[in-house]
């Protein structure tokens, strides 16, 4: 296919020897299937700011540490300089989210790096070398489902640990090879320490794992993963390797109308989101 405009300086440079397909366009990136010498990889194009519909960026940014004083300063200002220099911390924190997560266990592809807004990483494949299905267009058995969720869980686990939450963690966000999940895209992946937003994160991606994974077995519906994990993580008591039972106890004091009503709320959002997630799922194959 003809080569796309922001792709075509790592043609150039000797990055990408040539673009073979257009593999799905989303809210905040378009993803190529490109050939990298002998390498089969996949090349994610992220859009302009102005182009991207991704909402509420801000709530994701916030807590991230930009290390050049004068690059957080003009990020506050909102100046042309700051907004292109937010704009190259958006696109680089998937790279160092991505070699972040894998040093701590978690199966994601393997980055190659980001050149001037595009991301160079493995192209994720199922047994016949095909490009590997996204975890919305597989069905399983109650096993499978049981086997996988826990897997998922466990990364998840495994990500808090290392002070990351992935943020936009769903079925359209997994990638399943022959051997099980992979996870992908985290751009907007959150420090669990200094983001505000981090606990109601980690609820709506669990909660978006474990109703993907009920449908097949529904004895996890029941289940409070993201309670107990984040309980643990508050007293220091968390570990990659924590065995979780998927059970939680509220504490008798607990009993607030005001969180009640705030959770309803995020409920309805996250369900409209899940809604256009869908939607953009939908446009994007039809491109």
């Amino acid at each position: 296919m003809k080569t796309p405009k922001r792709i075509q300086p790592l043609v150039e440079d000797g990055l990408v020897d040539e673009v073979i397909s257009q593999l799905m366009s989303g809210k905040e990136a378009t993803v190529y299937k490109v050939r990298c010498g002998h390498e089969i990889r996949c090349a994610k194009v992220y859009k302009d700011a102005a182009k991207r519909s991704f909402k509420k960026a801000v709530q994701y940014q916030e807590g991230r540490k930009v290390r050049n004083s004068r690059r957080a300063r003009a990020m506050e200002k909102g100046s042309k300089f700051g907004r292109q220099q937010q704009e190259d911390t958006w696109q680089n924190a998937e790279v160092d989210a991505l070699y972040k997560v894998a040093a701590a266990g978690v199966r994601v592809p393997k980055p190659y790096g980001c050149f001037d807004g595009v991301l160079l990483m493995e192209l994720i494949t199922d047994e016949e070398g095909d490009v590997a299905p996204r975890l919305n267009d597989v069905s399983m058995s109650a096993e499978q489902a049981l086997e996988d969720h826990a897997v998922v869980m466990q990364d998840v686990v495994k990500m808090l640990c290392a002070g990351l939450i992935h943020g936009d963690l769903s079925e359209f966000n997994v990638l399943v090879d022959e051997y099980g999940p992979v996870i992908i895209d985290l751009p907007q992946a959150v420090d669990a320490a200094a983001n505000n937003n981090a606990k109601s994160m980690l609820d709506r991606d669990v909660r978006n794992m474990t109703e993907y994974y009920g449908q097949f077995a529904p004895e996890l519906l029941g289940t409070r993963y993201a309670d107990e994990m984040w309980a643990l993580y508050e007293e220091g008591e968390l570990q990659p390797d924590t065995q979780l039972t998927g059970e939680f106890d509220d504490p008798e004091d607990n009993a607030d109308v005001d969180s009640v009503l705030e959770e309803i709320k995020a409920a309805l959002e996250e369900e409209q989101e899940r809604q256009e997630r869908i939607r953009a799922a939908d446009a994007g194959e039809d491109d």
